[in-house]
């Protein structure tokens, strides 16, 4: 079966997110490229070079991924098309979680139990990203 993972692009800040997710989930890069080390990339302006080609962050059976643009690419632009959904083992990690991506950021619709049995949150982290973070009280 297929997999899906999340990959996100940033306007020159993917590692300081990174590191924020990082604080958040836990865990180790899987990778961490920059563009300077990279074929063909010789060419960018030594201030791209710097930049996250492409980074990635195993998180329980998924992958968060993202690179910072560079020109020629658009800027990244921040809006309501989309949200990352997280699904807690536990309520406690359901806490820890959604005050570590809200902070800084803004909360949505706080952390509650909803009526379809879950304790459900949304914040968008301070990076501009939407969240969703749930705990089934019922696992089916």
């Amino acid at each position: 079966m297929a997999s899906i993972n999340t990959y996100l692009n940033f306007n020159g800040n993917t590692e300081e997110a990174f590191n924020f997710y990082k604080s958040v989930f836990g865990g180790e890069f899987a990778v961490l490229q920059r563009f300077k080390d990279s074929p063909g990339c010789e060419g960018m302006a030594v201030g791209d070079q710097e930049k996250i080609m492409h980074i990635a962050l195993p998180i329980g059976g998924n992958v968060l991924m993202g690179t910072d643009v560079t020109n020629p690419m658009p800027a990244a632009t921040f809006g309501t098309g989309i949200s990352i959904s997280v699904d807690a083992a536990t309520e406690e990690e359901a806490h820890q979680l959604f005050n570590g991506l809200s902070a800084g950021g803004t909360v949505t619709m706080e952390l509650q139990k909803t009526f379809w049995g879950a304790l459900f949150g949304m914040a968008n982290d301070k990076f501009g990203i939407q969240w969703m973070v749930n705990y089934d009280y019922e696992k089916k």
